[in-house]
Parts: C-alpha cells; structure tokens; sequence
C-alpha cells in the first residue's frame, strides 16, 4: 500500500511539474521582446543600411540580417529555395538598367493543417541615398516605412515559433515595394492562392495613430471579414483596430498586401500612422528616433493577439473583395 501511496504522490508531482512548466512557457511567450524589437529595428534603419533600396549595397546588408534571423528561430525555407531567398531580375519604371534582388521569405510549418497558409509580410526597400540641395542628410533610413514593419514580422516569427501554429505561416520581407509592389507581385504569380486564408501586412506601425494609443488602423476593412475578427479577438485586451481612416488614399492597394489581395486572399495591411500629418513621410528625417518603441511592441503584440484564431485554424476570414474601389 506504502509504495502505491509514493507511486500516485510522485505521479501527482510529475504532473504538476509539467502544467506548471506548461503555465511557465505560456506566460513566457505572451509578450513580444520590446529590447529585441528594439534591435531589429535600429539595425534595419541604420545610416549602415544605405536607405536600402532595391538592387544597393545597402539592402543586401538588410537582407543578410533577416536571413541571419531566420536562420536563428530555425524556419524553413520556402518551397524548394536553397536558401530564404528569392531573387527576381527586373526593369523599374523609367529606369535603362535591370535590378536584381530578393525577396526573403521563412516558413513556420503547420502542426494540423499545414496545407493553409496565412502569409505574414512587410516590404524591407526604401528609397536608399538621395542629394538635396541645402538638406545635409542624403540618407533615407526608412525607419517607420517599413523597418517598422520588418521588425513586426521578425518578432511575430519568434512569438509563434515558441508558440506554436496549427496553419502554416509564410514570414516575407518584401523588396521594391517603394518601385511598385514588384517583389510582392513576384512571389504572388508563383502561389496557389486557393491555399492562402490570409494576409497580414505590417507598414508604418511606429507612430501614434489619430485614433489615439493602443490603436492601429486595418486597409480595405469593409473587403473581407478579417478586420472583424481581429477586433473580436482583442476585446479585453485594451487595444483596438478601427478601419483605414484615409479613403482618399486608395491605401488598401498601395502596399505588399494588394499583390494577394488581387488573387482574392484576404490579405489587409495593419498601420498606426497618421499619413495625413506625417512629415517624415518619405524623407529622410525617418529615422529610428522619430518613433515610438512602445507604440510598436505594443502593436505586434496585438496583431499577434488579434490573429491568433486565424493563425491556429479556428477562423477562416471570408475571401477578398477584388473589385478596386473608385475614390
């Protein structure tokens, strides 16, 4: 009976060891890493990066960084690249010489159903070195637009790598969105988009929003359902998601998330900036000082809570409206 007795007593103990080691983990990975966010996005919009644009010295500086972080969460690669790189050759508008670049993409596989794929992006160009007369900085860092962004996704693959994922995440840094969405546009003609049930997209998340703190604005609300389930998702948590408040902007297809959004993914991009009085806007005074960290953790931190049913399989948002809206 004395060793039945010890059997269930040391049984009991092992169990509540691994819930407690299970409690520990969870509340371990809730929050997003303000000191790492930091860091990826001092990197990213640093004088070092050249401004990154497409086809420079400075964007493939920004590419290693994002492939180094890949390869340190361990994602895979995507499809069947060699390497998280996806390089395209291109002709910009206006321009007489080709441009070579890459896009760089990572994948979370799926537990349950990995054949679903939510894609998870930013665009990581900007608009590189510029010389203006009487204006002494020739740099422009890109630092909300869309650095920003890029640590967004770099910190959402560390959050669902420790967290898990029942669908399969598709992490994607963008190149040449400022030249026309042309990396975006690349990656979404080589896709089955009948397998892709979502699109989050992260531009300009570094600044208050008009709508005030612990809120972000979602484009082409009324498109799908998805901004309904994001603000489902994040009652109680003290942050919300309103639609985009600029209608005259057309934004909904100005960014990375247009190129799925025309295969009819619902594909939507997340902001927090105020577009209309931004004065940083493409210039070179956006740097990584102008923005608010706080403002950004606590941002990715929501679009992780408030796409966490989708991400695990539990919400499927509704296909996207294609028809391009006249202003």
């Amino acid at each position: 009976m004395k060793k039945i007795l010890v059997l269930l007593a040391v049984s009991m103990m092992i169990v509540s060891c691994n819930n407690d080691t299970k409690k520990s983990n969870e509340s371990k990975v809730v929050e997003i890493d303000s000191i790492t966010v930091r860091k990826h996005l001092y990197t990213l919009a640093s004088d070092e990066m050249e401004g990154r644009r497409a086809g420079t010295a400075g964007i493939e500086k920004a590419a290693q960084y994002i492939e180094s972080e890949f390869k340190r969460m361990g994602l895979k690669t995507y499809q069947d690249l060699p390497t998280y790189r996806q390089t395209l050759t291109f002709l910009p508008r206006r321009a007489k010489d080709s441009i070579t670049s890459s896009n760089i993409i990572g994948v979370l596989e799926g537990k349950s159903k990995k054949d679903e794929i939510v894609i998870i992006s930013a665009h990581y160009d900007h608009l590189g070195i510029r010389s203006k007369e009487g204006v002494l900085d020739s740099i422009y860092n890109g630092a909300n637009d869309d650095a920003s962004g890029v640590t967004g996704v770099l910190a959402l693959a560390e959050y669902f790598k420790k967290v898990g994922n029942e669908r399969t995440i598709v992490f994607a840094a963008f190149t040449a969105e400022e030249m026309g969405l042309i990396g975006s546009t690349y990656f979404g003609k080589g896709i089955d988009a009948s397998k892709y049930v979502a699109g989050i997209n992260l531009e300009m998340i570094g600044k208050t929003p008009s709508f005030g703190p612990n809120t972000a604005w979602l484009t082409g609300f009324d498109r799908s359902d998805f901004g309904k389930i994001i603000q489902k998702n994040l009652i109680g948590t003290g942050y919300q998601l309103f639609p985009d408040p600029y209608k005259n902007y057309n934004l909904f297809f100005r960014s990375d998330n247009a190129s799925l959004a025309r295969l009819g993914v619902p594909s939507h991009t997340f902001s927090t900036s105020p577009i209309d009085t931004d004065k940083d806007y493409h210039q070179a005074s956006d740097e990584a000082e102008t923005l608010n960290m706080t403002v950004i953790t606590q941002t990715i931190q929501a679009v992780a809570k408030g796409t966490k049913s989708i991400i695990d399989g539990t919400d499927t948002p509704t296909r996207v409206v294609l028809e391009e809206k006249k202003k």
